[in-house]
């Protein structure tokens, strides 16, 4: 397939400024730049359809600049109904370290081109960014934007002036990259377009020059209505171990995520998190929709969504784990402890000599500890095989099984 035929087959197309997607195929220009903003110590699987995306680009030619927001971070991007409250700025170098070697990880490119915002409005001074920048801009612009008619409404809880200018500051970047690499073309996500066309915008006005911006639309939970991201409450992570927040999602989690899609979201999902091809896919869908009870789709999204995200092996293993653990033949209460310390590299994990019950609770497979007291009571933990029948302190090395999907290792 053409990158056009390609964006479009796996839904990689919302609001863009190009009129005839086939120009992407024979464009004479061909970089790009994506960005993010460092806002936590991972990005999450609604990031990772926008760098799907990108490497879809990539795939075709495409040379990426993968831009994390050193600067942008230190402000946060608007939100629709209320304030961000600001990040410490140690918090946001340690963030942009983290979602740095997750870009890299995923967005696999030869010729791929890491920047830092930060690096050029470090020493910018306010007056001449006002002078370039700001006088760019009229007021009325800036005030039809959604996000700010949203925020100072009625009923709305206002802006401050440094969200007001993000904007700015992200339009800027697109400018910059333009002058420095002849960048002139800025891929994002549905919710970004308004601030991607500022830098269209700048680069219009102040190099009389011609830019684009592609735009994919916003992954959404069709069980929930919700989209994939970690404002909504709802966040998968891309990040496997903690990176000291408490924003990852463990390997067996992830995989677990997928797995448990239904029907209806699977046929999409499948096309825009897996690297599979329009033949395969089509193939999977067929024989799903066959034998939809063997839920072959599912298994393949879980499949390659861990495998991009994690790695062969990592995917590898976890199949395996997966065979082992819903085995309805396997004895729990067989497994060596070097066996089960192997199990700890892709499950929640709980140290030795801590009680039943806040072990359940601290890795969410119970809200409370009233809740987790009746799961006991109910007969619906297992530590090892073996039904719990009370709140005991774990000084074994032991698989905690909740249902018939959750786990937690203790070592």
């Amino acid at each position: 397939m053409k990158l056009s035929e390609e964006l479009e087959y796996r839904g990689f197309r919302a609001k863009t400024t190009i009129d005839d997607v086939a120009e992407l195929d024979t464009r004479d220009s061909k970089k790009f730049y994506w960005g993010a903003d460092p806002s936590a110590d991972s990005l999450t699987i609604g990031n990772l359809a926008a760098l799907m995306m990108c490497a879809c680009f990539v795939r075709h030619g495409y040379k990426p600049y993968l831009l994390v927001g050193g600067a942008t971070g230190q402000i946060g991007d608007p939100k629709e109904n209320d304030e961000r409250e600001l990040k410490a700025l140690d918090e946001v170098e340690h963030n942009k370290q983290c979602i740095k070697s997750q870009i890299e990880r995923i967005v696999k490119a030869d010729n791929v081109t890491m920047v830092d915002n930060l690096d050029w409005f470090r020493e910018m001074k306010y007056l001449d960014f006002l002078r370039e920048v700001g006088k760019a801009f009229s007021m009325t612009q800036l005030l039809d934007r959604q996000f700010v008619q949203n925020r100072i409404g009625e009923g709305g809880a206002g802006i401050s002036y440094a969200e007001f200018s993000y904007t700015l500051i992200q339009g800027y970047d697109f400018l910059h990259l333009y002058r420095e690499h002849g960048v002139d073309l800025q891929l994002c996500g549905a919710d970004q377009y308004g601030n991607a066309a500022s830098g269209i915008h700048l680069i219009k006005r102040l190099e009389n020059g011609k830019a684009d911006v592609w735009s994919t639309p916003l992954v959404i939970d069709p069980v929930t209505g919700r989209k994939f991201g970690k404002s909504e409450g709802n966040a998968v992570w891309l990040a496997a171990s903690d990176n000291g927040s408490g924003n990852y999602t463990s390997i067996f989690d992830f995989y677990q995520f997928w797995l448990n899609q239904s029907d209806e979201a699977v046929e999409y999902l499948i096309k825009i998190y897996t690297l599979l091809e329009k033949e395969e896919i089509e193939d999977i869908l067929r024989r799903h929709r066959e034998h939809p009870e063997e839920r072959l789709a599912q298994r393949a999204l879980a499949r390659g969504a861990t495998e991009v995200v994690h790695g062969k092996e990592n995917a590898d293993a976890i199949e395996n784990l997966i065979k082992v653990l819903f085995d309805k033949n396997t004895d729990f209460a067989e497994f060596s402890e070097d066996e089960i310390r192997e199990f700890a590299d892709y499950l929640p994990v709980a140290e030795r000599g801590r009680m039943l019950v806040d072990i359940l609770v601290d890795n969410g497979l119970a809200e409370s500890k009233k809740k987790a007291r009746e799961f006991v009571g109910q007969g619906a933990i297992t530590i090892n095989g073996v039904k719990a029948k009370e709140d005991i302190a774990l000084e074994q090395i032991a698989i905690v099984k909740k249902g018939k999907n959750k786990f937690v290792i203790v070592k």
